[in-house]
């Protein structure tokens, strides 16, 4: 069974030429055909973006179901997070992530966990969107790591965490989710390639949007348009993910005995 994921930072339908284009994002999705999108940084309701439910719009127009979670909400506006998909789905959860509060007025973040069904093989998915402070992004990635997530019994294999991370592969952010989770990027014996960046979208050359794999999930595919729509319609390039999929029965995704996991079981998953 086959599954191809994105994960695109939309930078709320604004384009690095300034203009707001919820239609040319949506053109960026649907040439690449995924069954499931995870988007960041969305608009719903803001005056600065002509009040568009952007989430809804981008469904409307791909012709999928969105789950969104705002991240930020002020009175009737609010910001944050998506996933789209045509694929049988459920949300699971949809909530905030630790604040650093030694630093005031960072922006919220969040994370939303959608199970969908790849051939009848339940998938877990979340998605989320990191903050830019290392301190703060090591709280939030151990939070996604914690009973409240990946080791919920609800959690089980094969599972995806995926998103905007503001961590590259140098970070401590990165190595404690790769100390888990294998990065669909990571070369291995069926996977040779490259890594792809994605950020930022006229020269990429950062590695800051990342998809994390359970066991279950094989890389057959990575991609990143760079097509002048792509470089235009976002500050990021969608990341592109073909997955192989193998059903899991029963087995959790993570020892919730370690949720820290070991480095060997994560070159494995």
């Amino acid at each position: 069974m086959k599954l191809r994921l994105m994960t695109y930072n939309v930078h709320r339908c604004v384009g690095t030429d300034r203009r707001l284009d919820v239609e040319r994002v949506a053109e960026v999705i649907a040439a690449e055909k995924p069954d499931v999108v995870a988007l960041q940084e969305l608009d719903v309701r803001r005056a600065r973006t002509k009040g568009v439910d952007q989430a809804h719009r981008l469904a409307e127009l791909l012709k999928m179901k969105s789950h969104f979670h705002p991240a930020m909400a002020v009175e009737e506006e609010l910001y944050g997070d998506a996933i789209l998909t045509a694929l049988p789905e459920r949300k699971v959860k949809a909530e905030g992530l630790p604040l650093y509060t030694r630093i005031p007025g960072l922006e919220p973040r969040g994370a939303l966990w959608v199970t969908v069904e790849v051939g009848g093989v339940p998938v877990q998915i979340i998605n989320t969107h990191l903050g830019l402070v290392p301190q703060e992004q090591k709280r939030q990635a151990a939070a996604l790591l914690g009973d409240k997530w990946m080791t919920h019994e609800a959690w089980t294999a094969p599972g995806i965490l995926l998103g905007d991370f503001n961590a590259s592969p140098y970070s401590a952010t990165y190595r404690m989710l790769k100390a888990v989770l294998r990065d669909a990027q990571t070369r291995s014996a069926g996977w040779d390639k490259t890594p792809t960046a994605t950020f930022p979208s006229k020269f990429p050359f950062m590695r800051i949007d990342h998809v994390f794999l359970t066991k279950g999930l094989k890389t057959v595919g990575i991609s990143s348009p760079y097509g002048a729509l792509a470089r235009v319609a976002s500050d990021h390039l969608p990341l592109v993910v073909d997955l192989e999929i193998s059903p899991v029965a029963g087995d959790p995704a993570m020892s919730a005995s370690s949720p820290r996991g070991s480095s060997g079981d994560a070159d494995r998953a």
